[in-house]
């Protein structure tokens, strides 16, 4: 019941000025990601309400250009208004729940076949789980079992990531922490903006 979400929130997305106008102009879209490492499974990202995180993220990218698809030349930030609907907040206690009882099915499904469970992993010195192997499969799983048994998809699907250094000594927060979104079903993005700059 209380998994659908009311009202529009906007989320942000870091890639290249070319894809800002491509998009807004409705030449394109912006494509699900499939990688089999992203954080929340396959879909749209979006940055929650954070344009300057988007902004940042879309630097780094272009500082770092083989880890996009496409060289960023122009860093730059689109915004979306976007209806979370039928969303896996991972937020919410209950819903964590959900994941639990994916990842018992995937140790059985895996077990089954005798292959290797995914393993999420660290990359160079950074300590943070970048390469999020078992948590996309984790949750690709719960989305395929929720289709098998007939079941509601999500919509959409946000969670909380604590990233980078420590605000300072002993902090509990970091200097990267957001929420992040991951859109399913992009009828679920109802426009498209360019952020005003600040």
């Amino acid at each position: 019941m209380y998994s659908t979400r009311p009202g529009l929130i906007l989320g942000f997305h870091g890639c290249d000025e070319s894809i800002v106008s491509d998009v807004i102009s409705g030449k394109v879209s912006l494509r699900n990601s499939t990688n089999k490492y992203d954080w929340l499974g396959h879909g749209v990202y979006m940055w929650d309400n954070s344009p300057s995180r988007a902004m940042e993220f879309a630097e780094w990218l272009k500082s770092n250009p083989g880890k996009s698809k496409k060289p960023i030349k122009t860093p730059a930030v689109i915004g979306a208004v976007i209806n979370l609907g039928f969303c896996l907040d991972l937020l919410d206690y209950q819903n964590l729940s959900f994941l639990k009882e994916a990842h018992t099915l995937l140790v059985a499904s895996s077990n089954s076949l005798g292959t290797d469970m995914p393993v999420n992993k660290t990359v160079g010195t950074n300590k943070d789980l970048i390469l999020r192997e078992l948590d996309c499969a984790v949750i690709e799983t719960l989305h395929q079992f929720r289709k098998d048994s007939d079941m509601q998809a999500f919509d959409s699907v946000r969670g909380v990531f604590s990233e980078g250094e420590e605000l300072y000594t002993n902090a509990g927060f970091k200097e990267k922490d957001h929420i992040q979104i991951c859109v399913r079903d992009t009828a679920s993005i109802v426009g498209y903006f360019r952020p005003i700059e600040q």
